[in-house]
């Protein structure tokens, strides 16, 4: 079900969305997280870069949910093979190929959750470089951090434990970083019953470990949005403030610059 914004932050949305173009889960590429970076940065004009905020129409809450239920309906899958596994000497080619495609389009969505979490790392160091009001505005994050810097923790964090699970079954971290290196990798594991056993293991278990890291994930987001709904509505009351100020001043009567009659001046 989409998550619904309050009435404040709904014209938000998603912040990112204009510069991660993420389409269905499964079909984000790596490159979308410098394509977001560069896109923050070009927009030269502050007006255009928060307008940019608040007419983005995709919303990153949604897309963290649908990515957090795909890793679980593979988490599930994965679990189906590795019991199919266990009544049989090696899966047959054609439910090993179904396999790899799982397994693929896993690493697929840890691209894409490194990938939101680089362009909203990146949209608040900008907004903090441009706006002195973004930069002074609290948050509730520990030790004074920034949204910046603990998207960076989290990425860091998830790669670290994907890595150890990897390591478990053998694997590096740079055989689960493209398409490619993890096809080669699951075609040389998929040569005996072990192997596919391993794979199917270490799959099964980074998956679950994504189904949590979205959901930490999606809760970051979710802080920050509502930090940047607090920060635009104070601006946006500050301009209306100001503007009623000079529309009062404007429209006032003059005051009579005399303390007695009016001197009639005749032509």
């Amino acid at each position: 079900m989409p998550h619904r914004y309050s009435r404040s932050n709904r014209w938000l949305a998603c912040l990112a969305a204009a510069a991660l173009t993420i389409g269905a889960a499964g079909s984000v590429q790596a490159g979308t997280a410098t394509g977001a970076a560069t896109e923050w940065t070009q927009l030269a004009n502050n007006a255009q870069l928060v307008d940019l905020m608040k007419s983005s129409g995709i919303q990153v809450d949604n897309q963290l949910t649908q990515i957090s239920q795909l890793a679980e309906q593979i988490q599930n899958q994965l679990k189906i093979y590795e019991n199919m596994l266990q009544n049989t000497a090696q899966l047959p080619d054609h439910v090993w190929g179904q396999v790899e495609s799982d397994l693929n389009q896993l690493r697929s969505i840890v691209d894409q959750g490194q990938g939101i979490a680089f362009s909203m790392g990146n949209a608040d160091d900008v907004l903090q470089q441009r706006f002195q009001s973004y930069a002074d505005l609290k948050t509730n994050l520990p030790d004074n951090a920034t949204f910046s810097s603990t998207y960076q923790s989290w990425s860091n964090t998830n790669r670290d434990t994907i890595a150890s699970s990897l390591k478990a079954a053998s694997l590096t971290a740079d055989q689960f970083d493209s398409e490619e290196d993890t096809m080669s990798s699951l075609r040389s594991m998929s040569e005996t019953a072990d192997g596919q056993m391993k794979a199917l293991q270490v799959g099964h278990e980074i998956a679950a470990q994504q189904v949590a890291q979205m959901q930490k994930l999606r809760g970051l987001v979710s802080q920050q949005m509502t930090m940047m709904g607090t920060w635009l509505q104070t601006e946006q009351t500050d301009k209306d403030l100001a503007q009623a100020r000079r529309e009062k001043f404007f429209s006032a009567t003059a005051p009579s610059t005399s303390g007695g009659e009016k001197m009639k001046v005749e032509w």
